[in-house]
């Protein structure tokens, strides 16, 4: 039996953001920074999926601190990823309310930015739902933390007093990161992932968070309508704005 669930955010329990915002706050960034013209290639090196190579690859060549761009980097892309949140353009997926039905502590660890993610509950009114929630904080020393290492899953399992959880993710990072932490994992196979093949292999496959319901070993409220307030939304649906 699971003693708990934790889950990564983008792709999984919210829709996928455009790349765009990401690239025009990161144009943003640097032009904050006073580089009004930079090299194309150095602003799309940081836009997602980023390492600490990168960052300092992209600030050598304009004599910028690279700690100070990732930082404004990262402040700039959340400001935009919580504007798209909040307008309805990133939604939680139309299963999102199967989680009101598991009965255990749940979680969210996600390499997002932690302030996107603290909007992101916050918003949702979802508070209730999760004992805790990672994102990285906004420093090049996340970048050595954030998964597949195992580093912010075991903090989450220490903040939930948890040893068994299933984590539950989209990316061979989020399934990497399960096995680097000893714990089963489900892949979702949402549409952005729907001819992926999961590299290591995760404990389970899904195809939506009401698949969670029928796995062995996820607690689950015996009741047909779990308490606490709905979320609207959808897989191209639009999100509710408190």
């Amino acid at each position: 039996m699971y003693d708990s669930v934790i889950f990564d955010h983008d792709g999984v329990l919210t829709t996928l953001v455009d790349l765009s915002p990401l690239r025009d706050a990161t144009w943003d960034a640097f032009a904050e920074l006073g580089v009004s013209d930079p090299d194309p290639s150095h602003v799309e090196q940081v836009v997602i999926h980023v390492s600490p190579e990168d960052v300092r690859a992209a600030a050598d060549p304009y004599d910028l601190d690279p700690e100070t761009l990732f930082r404004v980097r990262d402040e700039r892309q959340s400001a935009a990823q919580r504007r798209a949140i909040a307008d309805g353009q990133k939604v939680p997926y139309d299963d999102f309310d199967a989680l009101r039905r598991i009965d255990a502590p749940m979680g969210i660890v996600s390499s997002n930015q932690q302030a996107t993610i603290d909007f992101v509950v916050d918003h949702l009114d979802a508070t209730d739902l999760f004992g805790t929630a990672y994102g990285r904080e906004p420093s090049m020393t996340s970048l050595h933390r954030k998964k597949p290492e195992p580093y912010y899953l075991e903090r989450a399992m220490a903040d939930l007093g948890v040893e068994s959880p299933l984590f539950v993710g989209d990316s061979d990072s989020d399934i990497a990161a399960a096995e680097a932490a000893g714990v089963d994992s489900a892949f979702i196979r949402r549409g952005h992932r729907a001819d992926h093949t999961p590299t290591p292999d995760p404990t389970h496959e899904i195809a939506g968070l009401d698949d969670l319901l029928e796995l062995d070993g996820v607690p689950v409220d015996g009741g047909a309508d779990a308490p606490g307030p709905a979320v609207d939304g959808g897989r191209e649906g639009r999100g509710q704005t408190r």
